[in-house]
């Protein structure tokens, strides 16, 4: 019986181990059941070659037999991936699956076709019947050159790891698998792979083809034959004028740059309300580790929750993305339906949709599908390092998990006190449940971090428990990023330790040369150390890493301010600061500016802003600034009042940082009682030095006891 296509012997070949057969029949029972399923799911009759009895276990070195090749000549190629298939001296690895996967190389359809739905779909149809070893799954995927989806007909159990049988319950299988449904999903698959292939378009000129008929059809007339060779050329000259130039720039020259925007959420129960968010940030992540890819910063994207989708090329021009990425949640119980959408950004047009279902606890395997259709839809090569990252199990349990997920969502918006200890509340939570995640331990250093970064507790108390969870989570990868980072941070502005913060960043830099926090947290170094031509270098390639992150351009314009490029600093900040008007740090580094500028009114009428915008009770920057400002303004009694206030904060438990007061004691020209607080935060390490961008003023730059203590603590040679 030969195939549906014509110069192909058979529609589908089995591949197998003779081992995964002869004990219970398996193999046949499973290729009995698909022929019956094929038959009532295609019109005409489908031709499938299963050898029953087949040579097993020969080596490479086995003369194969001509006759096998030619029934190789096969649509679809079905293998049995066992425990043992994936065996280089096993006849159907070598000699059936290597050599199949070749031969579509050179055939006229190749090893991936595109589907009716535009998705794309590999020629390779894998039915997994175990759990496979990393290895195994590594060698199995080095010869697909993608990440290995196949259909599952694996029971499982505590302790069990067979194939699923059709009178398994799905109840008690771990996979909540149906071995019937499963059968359903091959034919649907082999349907569809059919149907690309029967609609296979190899885009051919027939222009050219209708004109070459032309010129061999004989003529009569001699001169005929002159006058259409002539009409043929030029037609070719034109042809190639207006064809050759798209030919020589092929798609594949565009920068494969993403943005992954929000996910919406669709009739969730309220407890996952955060989770279209923290999908779509765990996807960015996953893209972001293969290397073709230039993925922007989810702390980019997330400004266009809730954008209308028909804003999506100009999203896509404010980022410089050619390729957006967006979908929607839907999780009920313990199912989970992810729907994702990929579009070409300039011309808004869809390149696929396509909806990935599963338990929740599928989530990293949907994660890593995702990631791998992605990365097959804009026809990026994996390496097979990229593909053993992009399925990395961060952990086994998957409480843990999402009790992380809900402290990323609640330290991604920190504007309130309470959002920081709540999200310290959940990565506890999910280093209980899981003492090995490391990302769980790299998200409570960030939060304990940013306790000290918005003056809410002090260094002394919070800084050490950052530098134990980040040296934590290293022991366990040695290759976190966020990790370095924060430890050059904590060197940095509680150790005093310069050179070693330095090398941290640089560090971190050398494990991913497109981290966004390393060039942030690096240019922000460099500028507090008077380094300044190099702080602007690596501000500015943070953010072209990140043209639309708030926090880049805030670094950019203050790395340029700091340099002496002033008035055009003092600008952009207003411009950005009219920009984001319902954030409130846009108002502060504006007043930070003016007051630096000696525009002391506009300094506390931005103030004022900021504190209504917070809605904390915590301001004690606030306070200490606007009592500064009230100093320099010759209102005395209400810069002594702002002290005041900073003491009724503390007594009500908050920490006030040492520098609030050092500023309202600058106000009012009490440089001694200044220079005290300052010599004393610094010795006992609560005053951060990269205040000191901000004040030192003219009152102390020049004073020696100032000069002394900056040589102290290494900012001065």
């Amino acid at each position: 019986m030969s195939s549906i296509i014509q110069g192909y012997n058979y529609d589908i070949f089995i591949s197998y181990r003779q081992k995964d057969n002869k004990h219970d029949g398996w193999v046949s029972e499973f290729v009995n059941n698909l022929k019956g399923e094929l038959e009532s799911t295609f019109k005409k009759d489908i031709s499938v070659y299963f050898d029953i009895n087949p040579h097993d276990g020969l080596l490479q070195t086995h003369d194969v037999d001509e006759s096998l090749k030619e029934k190789l000549k096969c649509l679809i190629f079905i293998p049995i991936i066992s425990r043992t298939y994936c065996d280089p001296d096993a006849f159907a690895w070598e000699h059936e699956f290597k050599a199949f996967v070749e031969q579509t190389l050179k055939d006229e359809f190749g090893l991936k076709v595109r589907l009716p739905n535009g998705n794309v779909a590999s020629r390779v149809l894998p039915v997994q019947i175990h759990e496979l070893d990393n290895e195994d799954i590594d060698q199995c995927e080095s010869v697909l050159g993608s990440v290995l989806r196949g259909i599952e007909f694996i029971y499982k159990e505590a302790g069990v790891n067979r194939p699923l049988k059709p009178d398994d319950d799905a109840k008690e299988n771990l996979n909540k698998t149906n071995y019937r449904n499963q059968i359903n999903k091959v034919a649907n698959a082999i349907k569809e792979i059919i149907s690309a292939i029967q609609h296979y378009n190899p885009q051919q000129d027939k222009t050219a083809l209708d004109i070459s008929k032309q010129v061999s059809t004989p003529q009569k007339n001699k001169k005929t034959p002159i006058i259409i060779i002539s009409i043929v050329t030029i037609a070719l000259i034109i042809l190639g004028l207006l064809f050759i130039p798209k030919l020589l720039k092929p798609e594949e020259e565009i920068e494969k740059s993403i943005a992954v925007l929000p996910f919406e959420v669709w009739n969730s129960d309220d407890e996952y309300a955060h989770m279209g968010d923290a999908i779509a940030n765990e996807i960015n992540t996953q893209l972001a580790k293969i290397k073709e890819f230039h993925v922007f910063s989810y702390t980019s994207t997330s400004q266009y929750k809730g954008s209308d989708k028909s804003s999506i090329p100009q999203i896509a021009k404010e980022l410089g993305a050619n390729f957006i990425i967006e979908g929607t949640f839907e999780r009920q119980s313990d199912n989970v339906s992810i729907h994702v959408r990929i579009i070409r950004a300039e011309s808004d047009d869809q390149l696929s949709a396509e909806e990935f279902k599963g338990n929740w606890q599928d989530i990293f395997t949907i994660r890593a599908e995702i990631a791998a259709k992605i990365a097959d839809e804009l026809k990026a090569k994996l390496s097979s390092e990229e593909i053993k990252k992009i399925k990395e199990i961060p952990t086994r349990n998957l409480d843990a998990y999402a009790f992380y997920l809900l402290g990323k969502d609640r330290l991604a918006n920190h504007f309130k006190d309470e959002d920081i200890w709540k999200a310290i509340e959940y990565f506890q939570q999910s280093v209980i449940l899981d003492p090995t995640y490391a990302l769980a331990y790299t998200g409570l250093a960030d939060a304990y971090y940013q306790l000290v970064n918005y003056a809410i507790e002090s260094p002394n108390i919070a800084l050490p428990r950052a530098q134990e969870y980040s040296f934590k989570a290293l022991e366990l990868n040695a290759n976190l990023t966020e990790s370095h980072c924060m430890l050059g941070l904590i060197k940095e502005i509680f150790e005093y330790d310069f050179d070693g913060a330095e090398k941290e960043y640089c560090q971190a830099l050398e494990i991913d040369p497109e981290n966004y926090n390393a060039y942030y947290y690096y240019s922000r170094f460099l500028s507090m150390m008077g380094r300044h031509n190099e702080a602007i270098e690596q501000a500015e390639f943070c953010l072209k890493l990140e043209p639309m992150s708030f926090e880049a351009k805030i670094n950019a314009y203050l790395s340029r301010y700091y340099a002496g490029s002033k008035s055009e600093a003092m600008k952009l900040m207003e411009n950005l600061r009219d920009s984001y008007p319902d954030n409130p740090y846009g108002y502060w580094f504006c007043a930070v500016i003016y007051t630096d500028l000696g525009m002391y009114n506009e300094a506390l009428l931005m103030l004022q802003t900021q504190i209504n915008l917070m809605g904390s009770d915590n301001i004690s920057d606030e306070t200490g600034l606007q009592g500064y400002l009230y100093g320099k303004l010759g209102q005395e009694d209400k810069a002594l009042k702002q002290l005041d206030k900073l003491d009724s904060l503390a007594l009500e438990g908050y920490y006030i940082a040492p520098r609030t007061h050092v500023w309202v004691y600058l106000g009012i020209n009490n440089v001694d009682r200044a220079i005290e607080i300052l010599e004393s935060s610094f010795s006992d390490h609560t005053f951060d030095p990269r205040y000191l961008q901000i004040f030192p003023t003219s009152l102390v730059e020049e004073d020696e006891r100032f000069i002394e203590i900056r040589k102290n603590v290494g900012m001065l040679h």
